[in-house]
């Protein structure tokens, strides 16, 4: 009983800082559309794209990602179970590091990788921030906090 509330506790706990709005804002906002465009654009990010890159079965990894990343994006910009979205999307960014990013440092040099990959790097380590320290001060996850304390 006591380790279940510890594991709810540590997953909601959050620090009080009104800062880290900004970064569920900006990891929110683009999983949120890049996940929308998985089904808008079928051959340039959806479908095609996974089918490109070697997924068999592209079809069901594409609408999986998407699905991943509109509904942990939704999560994240709530700030409801941040810690908890923010690893699924984490995979994802280290899925597309090995399978487009690494690749393209081997083929098209490392001048033309670096700026490839400095938005997929970005998006990384704010999860990792996120995972880190939480979803801050105007959050749902705080309020969960604040309401079971009262």
């Amino acid at each position: 009983m006591k380790t279940e509330r510890s594991i709810k506790s540590q997953i909601l706990n959050t620090g009080n800082d009104n800062k880290i709005i900004v970064l569920r804002l900006i990891v929110g906002l683009i999983f949120i559309s890049e996940g929308i465009q998985k089904y808008l654009f079928l051959e340039i990010l959806g479908p095609g794209r996974f089918q490109d890159i070697g997924f068999s079965h592209a079809l069901f990894w594409a609408y999986f990602t998407g699905v991943f990343e509109i509904f942990c994006g939704i999560l994240i910009l709530f700030g409801l179970l941040t810690r908890l979205a923010s690893i699924p999307l984490l995979v994802i960014m280290i899925t597309a590091f090995i399978t487009t990013k690494l690749p393209m440092l081997y083929t098209k040099g490392f001048w033309t990788f670096l700026h490839e990959y400095n938005t997929d790097f970005t998006l990384t380590m704010l999860l990792i921030l996120l995972i880190i320290y939480g979803s801050g001060k105007w959050s749902v996850d705080l309020n969960i906090l604040l309401y079971k304390k009262s």
